[in-house]
């Protein structure tokens, strides 16, 4: 379990930076918003991935979290672009 789970955290990074990179150089604000929402949800994997491996139920609850500040985080700033409209 051991060299899958450092397989799938390797993966996740590798999808993370390449969100990073979407997010510093999108060409729109709705661009990247969508791309560090994406980052948000690699990371809840990668937690997710983390828990399993380690089998430290604690992350769990950390996912949970991070879960909740990111849906919230998600529709504010989709409120925002609804009222601004996207440019």
């Amino acid at each position: 379990m051991n060299v899958v789970g450092y397989i799938a955290l390797g993966m996740l990074i590798l999808g993370g930076l390449l969100c990073v990179r979407r997010a510093v150089i999108g060409k729109s604000f709705a661009d990247r918003v969508v791309a560090l929402d994406t980052l948000m949800v690699i990371i809840i994997c990668g937690i997710g991935v983390w828990s399993a491996t380690t089998q430290h139920g604690i992350y769990l609850d950390v996912m949970i979290v991070a879960s909740l500040i990111g849906f919230t985080g998600t529709l504010m700033v989709s409120k925002f672009i609804d009222r601004r409209g996207a440019r």
